[in-house]
C-alpha cells in the first residue's frame, strides 16, 4: 500500500480502480480497405465505377432502419446543424431525467461528418481501374441506449461504405449494473462511485471485467444498428480506440480532501519532469521518441485538472467533486505500451518476446494491469511529494560526509551544478525501469570519466540514495533516496530559489 493511503487510512472511505470511458471500433474484415472492397463488389457483378450505386441501397436500407427504430420507441431522430455549440452528453442527461434509466433505446442524433470512404479511379499509366481511399462526408446516426449489462452507450454507425462502427460504454456504469445484481448498496455520482458497503468486493468485481461477454454484446448491437452487415456475409472486427483507467481515493469528506489536494497539485505541476512521465507510464525516455511530452493544468467545473501527457498516453491528477482523488490513465493507441506476448511471423513461425499491445479487444486484461500499475506509480510519486517531513530529516544527512575505510565520501550539494546534475539524473524514469549504470550515466552527463562516475557512484551509495542490485554493476533508486531528493529539489525550487530572487541588493 502507498504511504499516501496509509497517512490518510482515517479519512479516506475507500478506493477503487476500474475502466472509465471504453471506445471501440469496428471495421469489416476483406472490405475495409480499397482493393478488399473493390474484389468484394466485382464478385457481386459490379464494375469499379459503379461502386456507388452498389452503395446507395445500403444507406437506403440504414435510413429507413433508424427510422423503424425511432417509430417503434416513440422518438424523433434529432439533426445536429453544428457540432461547436452542441452537447450529445447533456441533451441525453435531460432525457433521462423525464425518461428514466429503464433498458431500451433513448435518443438518436444524426449528423453529417466525416467519414473514411473509397472512390472510383483510372489511372492512366497502367490503364487499371480501382478503388482509392478517400475522405468524405456522410450522415451519421448515434444511437444512444441503456443496455442492461453495459448501461448507457452509444453506437454511431455511418451510412457510407465502409461503414466504420465507434461503440462508446463506461466501465463505472458496467461496474453499477454488477452491484445492484450483487445486492451490494452503493452511491454513485457522476462516473464515480462516493459511497460504497463492500470496497473489496467491489473490487474483485472490477478486476473481472468479462471481455467475451463484451464482445457477444458488440455483434448484437451490430446487427441491430447497422443490418446491412448481412450484405458482406462477415462479422465485425473490434478494436481498442480510446481507454481510460481510473483509481478513485474516496474521502470522507471534501475539508479532508481539500488541504491534500492543494499541496499536491501546487507541487506535482513544478516537480514531474518528462523523465517522471516516461516512469508513471513503463517508458524509456530516449533520443528516438518524438512525440510532445508535458504537463498541462486545467480548472474544470467540478474541480481543478493536473494532466501529463506522453504521445498518445497521459495521466491525470483530479479533485473530482471536491471528494474524489481521481487519478487516471489514458491512451489513445495501446500500441503505445508493450508487453511479453506470443508474436506469430508471416511466414507461420511464432516467438515469445515483449512487443506492442495487439489493438483487438483482448488485450484488455493485459492493458489493465498495464493501466493500474501506471496509476500507483504516479501515486507513489505524490505520495513522496505530500509528505516530505521523513525527507527534510535527511537532506541535512545528505550533506554531510561519510567516512568508509579511512577514505572520506564528500556529501551533496544542491547548489552545486555537478551534484544537481547527478541528482537530477538519479529521478530520470529511465533509470527507475532498468536500473542506473554506469554508462547510463556517462551518456547523460557527457564531461564525465567512467572513473569519475564510478566515484560518484560510491558516494550515492554510502549515502544510501542508491542500491545495488545482486553481483551486477547496476542501481536502483532507494525509497529513502528517492524521499530525500524530491524533498532537496522540491526546497531548492520552491522556495530558496524564489525566496532569494525577492531580495535585492
Amino acid at each position: 500500500m502507498s504511504s499516501l493511503l496509509e497517512r490518510y487510512h482515517k479519512q479516506i472511505s475507500g478506493i477503487l480502480s476500474c475502466f472509465d470511458r471504453i471506445t471501440i471500433t469496428g471495421t469489416l474484415p476483406g472490405v475495409c480497405y480499397a482493393f478488399g472492397m473493390a474484389t468484394f463488389i466485382m464478385s457481386k457483378g459490379y464494375r469499379i465505377f459503379d461502386y456507388p450505386r452498389f452503395v446507395e441501397p445500403l444507406r437506403d436500407e440504414l435510413r429507413a432502419n433508424a427510422e423503424q427504430l425511432a417509430k417503434r420507441n416513440n422518438l424523433t431522430i434529432e439533426f445536429i446543424r453544428s457540432a461547436n455549440n452542441f452537447r450529445k452528453e447533456e441533451r441525453i442527461q435531460a432525457i433521462l431525467k423525464e425518461r428514466g434509466e429503464h433498458p431500451g433505446l433513448v435518443h438518436i442524433f444524426s449528423a453529417m461528418e466525416t467519414c473514411g470512404s473509397f472512390a472510383p479511379h483510372y489511372d492512366k499509366l497502367t490503364q487499371h481501374t480501382e478503388l482509392r481511399y478517400k475522405e468524405a462526408k456522410c450522415l451519421h446516426y448515434y444511437f444512444y441506449f441503456i443496455d442492461e449489462e453495459w448501461g448507457l452507450c452509444y453506437l454511431r454507425v455511418p451510412t457510407w461504405a465502409p461503414f466504420r462502427l465507434l461503440f462508446y460504454c463506461n466501465g463505472h456504469n458496467w461496474l453499477a449494473g454488477q452491484l445492484k445484481k450483487q445486492a451490494i448498496s452503493f452511491t454513485q455520482l457522476d462516473n464515480t462511485f462516493n459511497r460504497m458497503d463492500d470496497w473489496s468486493k467491489a473490487q474483485s468485481i472490477a478486476d473481472s471485467f468479462p471481455v467475451q461477454s463484451l464482445h457477444h454484446a458488440l455483434d448484437r448491437f451490430a446487427k441491430e444498428y447497422c443490418p446491412v452487415i448481412h450484405h458482406f456475409s462477415n462479422t465485425y472486427h473490434w478494436s481498442l480506440y480510446q481507454i481510460e483507467y481510473a483509481t478513485d481515493i474516496v474521502f470522507k469528506t471534501q475539508k479532508d480532501l481539500g488541504p491534500i489536494y492543494e499541496n499536491l497539485s501546487r507541487t506535482a505541476i513544478h516537480t514531474v519532469k518528462p523523465d517522471h512521465i516516461a516512469t508513471f507510464l513503463g517508458r524509456k525516455l530516449d533520443g528516438r521518441f518524438k512525440d510532445e511530452i508535458g504537463n498541462q493544468f486545467q480548472t474544470r467545473i467540478q474541480g481543478t485538472c493536473i494532466h501529463h501527457h506522453m504521445g498518445p498516453a497521459s495521466i491525470k491528477l483530479y479533485d473530482k467533486f471536491g471528494l474524489i482523488l481521481r487519478i487516471e490513465t489514458t491512451v489513445n493507441d495501446i500500441t503505445f505500451f508493450r508487453n511479453h506476448r506470443t508474436v506469430e511471423h508471416r511466414d507461420g513461425t511464432s516467438e515469445a518476446k515483449v512487443a506492442p499491445l495487439r489493438k483487438n479487444i483482448y488485450s484488455l486484461p493485459s492493458l489493465r494491469e498495464i493501466l493500474l500499475s501506471a496509476n500507483y506509480r504516479y501515486l507513489d510519486f505524490l505520495s513522496d511529494l505530500d509528505d516530505p517531513s521523513a525527507g527534510m530529516r535527511d537532506v541535512e544527512n545528505l550533506t554531510r560526509s561519510v567516512r568508509k575505510n579511512g577514505r572520506t565520501y564528500r556529501g551533496f550539494n544542491l547548489f552545486n551544478q555537478l551534484d544537481l546534475d547527478a541528482i537530477i539524473t538519479l529521478l530520470r524514469g529511465e533509470g527507475t525501469i532498468r536500473g542506473i549504470t554506469n554508462s547510463m550515466i556517462r551518456r547523460i552527463l557527457t564531461h564525465l570519466t567512467g572513473t569519475q562516475v564510478s566515484r560518484l557512484l560510491k558516494r550515492m551509495h554510502l549515502h544510501g540514495l542508491i542500491k545495488k542490485v545482486g553481483k551486477s554493476y547496476r542501481y536502483y533508486l532507494t525509497k529513502s533516496g528517492r524521499r530525500v531528493l524530491l524533498t532537496a529539489l522540491k526546497l531548492r525550487q520552491l522556495v530558496v530559489i524564489p525566496s532569494l530572487a525577492g531580495f535585492s541588493i
